[in-house]
């Protein structure tokens, strides 16, 4: 799955010239928590809630209008670009313009780290430098309801297939530690033994097993590094 497949076509936005209130008001009334900022067919910023956030209407511009002139001198929260964007009234002085964009063949997973890495929560979908949708966190989450689970109602597996698929998950992923661990399957049970290096290395290893079809239960019985008695 990528962008196009999940994106909202039909976007909401609005033009440098528009009124932060009027902003507000969109983002209120559509349950969106930012808006593209349109200008002759190009992006040119992103109108979100955090540009909202500071504002002297609602008393959390951070003025401190009673400290002395020459702490206003010194001090960094007093910035004129702050001063700004708690003050402006159009939506060209509060947009944020630099603005990550996907491709609409950027993967689910290009677009999940992006946002995870910038803390954002939507992303333009630009074809040729022009918006063609927006992808928000609530489309990834749909996109995974979206996604058809393979019935586990099948023929019986056997122990030998169950713990054959499982070890191929498992050499797969950098925390599996083969040479300290032992794998047996008996009767749809999973059954872990050897050493671990960190306790999530067993939530991790049962969530693999329980991805298999027919596995029934696991049990762990790894130990820990320092729970090994010592040596005499």
């Amino acid at each position: 799955m990528n962008a196009e497949s999940i994106m909202t076509s039909k976007v909401i936005t609005v033009t440098p010239a528009a009124l932060v209130r009027e902003v507000a008001a969109l983002l209120h009334e559509h349950r969106i928590s930012a808006v593209p900022v349109v200008e002759n067919h190009q992006i040119v910023g992103m109108v979100s809630e955090a540009d909202l956030l500071h504002r002297y209407e609602i008393g959390t511009d951070c003025a401190h209008g009673g400290d002395p002139w020459w702490m206003r001198v010194f001090s960094s929260d007093r910035s004129p670009e702050e001063y700004v964007k708690a003050h402006a009234r159009r939506v060209r002085d509060v947009m944020t313009q630099e603005v990550e964009t996907v491709a609409p063949d950027t993967s689910l997973a290009e677009i999940a780290t992006l946002m995870e890495k910038r803390r954002i929560k939507r992303l333009p979908v630009l074809r040729q430098g022009r918006l063609v949708g927006i992808v928000s966190r609530s489309d990834l989450v749909h996109a995974l309801l979206a996604v058809k689970v393979p019935s586990r109602k099948r023929r019986p597996i056997s122990d030998e297939a169950i713990r054959s698929q499982l070890l191929t998950e498992l050499r797969r992923q950098a925390w599996w530690r083969e040479d300290l661990a032992n794998v047996t399957v008996e009767k749809g049970i999973v059954t872990y033994s050897g050493l671990i290096d960190f306790e999530q290395q067993r939530t991790a290893a049962r969530v693999a097993a329980e991805t298999i079809s027919g596995v029934r239960n696991v049990v762990d019985r790894r130990l820990m590094y320092r729970e090994l008695p010592a040596m005499v």
